[in-house]
């Protein structure tokens, strides 16, 4: 059987690597063999991590990190006692928004090439990638593309091996591990860098994304309908940023730890309906980790 003496090839070598590439990203990806019969056969090669890299937390990010979900407690908090209804349904709305994004923006539309879009609808959705405030699109994709690439290895940037908590949010609280940066510099990002309305993004970023993600989103239910700022801040921009993403960072934990696995047991990327009602469809992940070209998953 070719797909069992693969395999078995693959598994010889397991132990002594950390970062071998396991899997793809598009539907013409050059790593074959892929799919056979509706099983993957190369996107999952046990690796370990390695046992000498020490973690360099970022104190910043923790400080930051740690303000927002503060925050976002105190806008649930106030979202339950004090915040108009206008207020909370704009929430609501910047979440959609935001989360679309994510989701239909730098992940199926720019980071997988699951569909077209004209440039109107590139250019909305880059507006929504920007009110998400997860990095610009280029950025995302990346790593997006070598977390497909290398799932489960030190080149993961969210590697599930290290913990549920580091795949939520810790990875973002310390420096990558040294392969994700190198296999990083290895991934072809010429389709998004030559794309002027992601260059346009990326290039005014840190303009863009202080008004779209917090600027804006506070100032609207103060002056449209007279909302307090303390409303305004802490419910429609702080707790709406936060739930969102959390949202997104569920994909990478709960929805790589728990599940079923119908496509591939073999994987780590699980079915979860409640990661999926949370994120956008964005749960059925044993599916997309084969598929990742399907604009459905």
């Amino acid at each position: 059987d070719p797909h069992t003496e693969y395999q078995q090839s693959r598994l010889a070598m397991a132990p002594n690597i950390t970062t071998a590439p396991t899997g793809v990203l598009f539907e013409d990806d050059d790593m074959t063999p892929t799919v056979q019969n509706g099983k993957s056969m190369d996107v999952h090669v046990p690796q370990a991590c390695d046992p000498n890299h020490k973690i360099r937390i970022v104190w910043r990010n923790v400080a930051i990190f740690a303000y927002m979900h503060l925050a976002a407690v105190y806008g649930l908090y106030l979202l339950v006692t004090s915040a108009m209804w206008t207020t909370i349904a704009f929430a609501i709305v910047m979440y959609w928004a935001g989360g679309l994004g994510i989701t239909a923006g730098a992940h199926r539309l720019f980071a997988h090439k699951a569909y077209k879009a004209n440039v109107p609808l590139r250019i909305l959705l880059t507006l929504f990638n920007t009110i998400a405030f997860q990095n610009h699109v280029i950025e995302w994709a990346r790593d997006h593309r070598v977390h497909h690439k290398y799932t489960e290895t030190d080149a993961d940037p969210h590697n599930l091996n290290r913990g549920v908590f580091f795949a939520h949010v810790g990875w973002l609280l310390c420096r990558k591990h040294p392969d994700v940066i190198a296999k990083g510099k290895g991934i072809d990002m010429s389709d998004l860098e030559n794309d002027p309305i992601l260059a346009f993004q990326k290039k005014y970023y840190l303009i863009l994304m202080p008004i779209c993600c917090f600027i804006v989103p506070t100032m609207i239910p103060m002056y449209l309908w007279g909302e307090s700022f303390l409303n305004s801040w802490f419910v429609a921009t702080m707790f709406r940023y936060v739930f969102t993403l959390n949202m997104t960072w569920l994909v990478n934990s709960a929805a790589h730890k728990w599940g079923n696995r119908p496509y591939d047991e073999s994987i780590a990327p699980s079915e979860n309906l409640g990661v999926s009602i949370g994120a956008m469809g964005e749960g059925w992940h044993n599916y997309h980790h084969i598929f990742p070209w399907d604009y459905k998953a």
